[in-house]
């Protein structure tokens, strides 16, 4: 006995639309037939999970703007397996990023003062809307697990005194690694483990109108092995350190990082503003036994039209997917009417939230990025194993992945401008057969009894 689980995306007006096997049945006889492999004996990764960001931003907006019904609602869309999407990824910011209502770090304090010794390190900012929304999203979801990344560290630790650019003093590196222990320990005190950090969230991109901070691959090789790693061990924390968290473009960096400090370092995280998802792979084959994570991805109006931006979200998840990726972040899990807000000083803000909350309206709007990651969480769950996709048309996208239930976890996407019928075939399990619109998504759960 097999049960199929369908979910189908057609355009702006259909998405994420439950639908029948009968419903998707081929109609069309002169459409040419694909065929899709399915091995489960072949085997890759295993998925922790899909999710966005709790920003300063996304968690002011959901927590204070949102009324407490539909707060409650949101939440259960993004994070309940059955009433909602799974979400069981959240990557936040340690202090301000650009998606904040002020700068602030965990550990500010006036002009000329130190605090090496994090005397005055506190997580209250975060206590406020933050903490409340990881604490109920846990309760809905108790597979999340959180990562956490610096934009900056203090200013005071800095060459430019501030958390707008600059780099990280050499004399201040054990501090800046007690900061992490500080973090990861106040967390942990409100019932929260983070399960990894990265140094530094784009290391090679030193923005001027909003926080962080030059981090070659070589200073972090340093701060990573000599400061960062000591510091865990020393307080017996089992926290992960993923290196680099930037673009595809730049393999090299982690791959120096590891070089040096491979034992201080347990995997890499990337972001899909430049390069391919291919980098992934050449750094996995590298060093096979490090984990890799995708931490950061934004939508916004630099793809206006629908089509073209849900077909990047669908297409490129599933390289991340299938370049072997234990996970897949977007950015903002809200930003407002104006795609905010923003530090101050930053402008216009092109980036797209995972849902809109109008600040004047208080109306909630659920964007393609919502139904997109639903595609791909509601069907592949938390230590779900990457199985074998292969079809012979390149049009026809595909990831798989078998739960831990056993069933199958499929997602498709047709990026073709044609309609295709797909044949899909898992060894030992009868054939199933589907008709894709083009720049159609299909996502599919078959349950073996």
């Amino acid at each position: 006995m097999r049960e199929l689980e369908l979910y189908y995306s057609a355009g702006e007006s259909s998405l994420f639309v439950r639908q029948t096997g009968e419903q998707l049945l081929p109609k069309d006889s002169e459409a040419s037939e694909v065929t899709v492999h399915l091995d489960d004996t072949v085997s890759y990764q295993t998925m922790d999970g899909f999710g966005a960001s709790f920003t300063d931003s996304a968690a002011y907006l959901i927590h204070q703007v949102l009324p407490e019904e539909q707060r409650a609602s949101l939440m259960k869309k993004l994070f309940d397996s059955e009433e909602g999407i799974g979400l069981s990824v959240l990557r936040n910011p340690m202090g301000a990023s650009d998606y904040a209502r002020f700068i602030y770090s965990y550990d500010d304090l006036p002009e000329g003062e130190t605090d090496p010794g994090m005397r005055r390190f506190s997580i209250r900012h975060d206590e406020a809307d933050v903490i409340p929304l990881l604490k109920e999203a846990l309760a809905l979801n108790p597979s999340i697990k959180l990562f956490g990344s610096p934009w900056s560290a203090p200013g005071w630790m800095k060459t430019s005194g501030s958390m707008i650019g600059g780099e990280l003093k050499k004399e201040y590196y054990e501090a800046y690694a007690n900061y992490f222990v500080c973090y990861i320990e106040s967390y942990a005190e409100h019932g929260l483990t983070i399960y990894a950090v990265t140094p530094q969230n784009e290391p090679l991109y030193v923005p001027g109108h909003y926080p962080g901070m030059l981090m070659t691959a070589e200073m972090q090789t340093d701060f990573v092995k000599n400061d960062l790693k000591p510091a865990f061990m020393k307080r017996g924390l089992s926290t992960k350190i993923l290196a680099y968290d930037h673009n595809w473009d730049r393999p090299d960096y982690p791959l120096s990082v590891f070089k040096e400090a491979a034992e201080a370092v347990d995997g890499v995280a990337w972001h899909w503003y430049g390069g391919k998802a291919s980098a992934q792979s050449q750094v996995k084959e590298a060093y096979p036994g490090k984990e890799v994570h995708f931490t950061e991805g934004s939508g916004g109006e630099w793809i206006p039209a629908f089509e073209p931006a849900f077909s990047n979200v669908m297409r490129t998840g599933i390289e991340i997917l299938r370049n072997h990726s234990q996970s897949l972040v977007l950015w903002n899990m809200a930003l407002d009417e104006q795609n905010g807000p923003t530090v101050p000083g930053f402008g216009q803000s092109t980036c797209r939230g995972i849902v809109t909350v109008n600040q004047q309206t208080r109306e909630l709007e659920y964007t393609l990025d919502y139904y997109a990651l639903a595609h791909f969480s509601k069907v592949i769950r938390p230590q779900a194993v990457r199985i074998a996709a292969e079809s012979k048309e390149a049009a026809i996208r595909s990831v798989a992945f078998r739960n831990t239930d056993d069933s199958i976890g499929v997602v498709l996407f047709n990026d073709g401008e044609e309609a295709r019928n797909v044949a899909l075939e898992l060894t030992g399990t009868e054939g199933t057969r589907f008709r894709l619109g083009p720049k159609s998504a299909l996502s599919l759960r078959i349950s073996r009894a």
